[in-house]
């Protein structure tokens, strides 16, 4: 049964980030409220927690992963970034946005994209979800928690419990987030191109 932490959702209880670490070290996955609904992370490099992850949401190896990342350094040591690729990731991070962009031979292949070698990537406005992959010490491999079958996200801590007690290590409650996920946005063509719709002001970035 999956551990319970009750974490502050603006002073984040840093020995709690700390355990619910470790749970990803051994392997665990992990749900955690971001600025864009719950995801349940995983460490990137272990291959079961990929595995169990895509099982738990029902994907399959064509659906792109997000990596999540602690700020804009750290998504160009795992993605490739032109100059005006880094413009607008600059204006967007962090925030609800989840970019496609080239993978770097960083990123495992079990985690891109199987044709287009390509990763979702982002930097959450969460403190606690910065917190937790501070504590893991590198990215983790995310995915919205959207219920096999259905279209909404989930958000409350509660719910994920009585869903997912089972197949998660730990569930971390730091109240009420967005019911809504990132807008995804794949910068890989000569155009950036609006994937899907979700949290975030598209005007704000120049787009429509």
């Amino acid at each position: 049964m999956a551990q319970f932490f009750v974490v502050h959702p603006d002073n984040p209880q840093s020995r709690l980030l700390r355990q619910a670490g470790q749970l990803l070290a051994d392997g665990g996955l992990v749900a955690v409220p971001t600025d864009s609904s719950y995801a349940v992370l995983a460490r990137l490099d272990d291959k079961a927690a990929a595995d169990a992850l895509r099982r738990l949401r029902g994907l399959d190896d064509r659906h792109h992963l997000t990596l999540l990342c602690r700020d804009l350094a750290e998504i160009g040591h795992f993605a490739r970034v032109d100059n005006r690729q880094y413009r607008l990731l600059k204006m967007a991070t962090p925030g609800p946005w989840t970019f496609i962009l080239e993978a770097t031979r960083e990123v495992p292949r079990r985690v891109s994209h199987p044709s287009r070698k390509t990763i979702g990537i982002r930097v959450p406005d969460h403190k606690v979800a910065l917190g937790l992959i501070e504590s893991a010490g590198s990215p983790l491999m995310s995915t919205t928690l959207i219920p096999e079958g259905e279209d909404e996200p989930l958000n409350d801590a509660e719910e994920i419990r009585q869903r997912y007690g089972n197949q998660l290590a730990a569930i971390i409650d730091s109240g009420p987030c967005p019911l809504m996920p990132t807008t995804v946005i794949d910068l890989t063509g000569e155009a950036p191109e609006v994937v899907r719709r979700g949290q975030g002001n598209l005007a704000a970035l120049g787009l429509s």
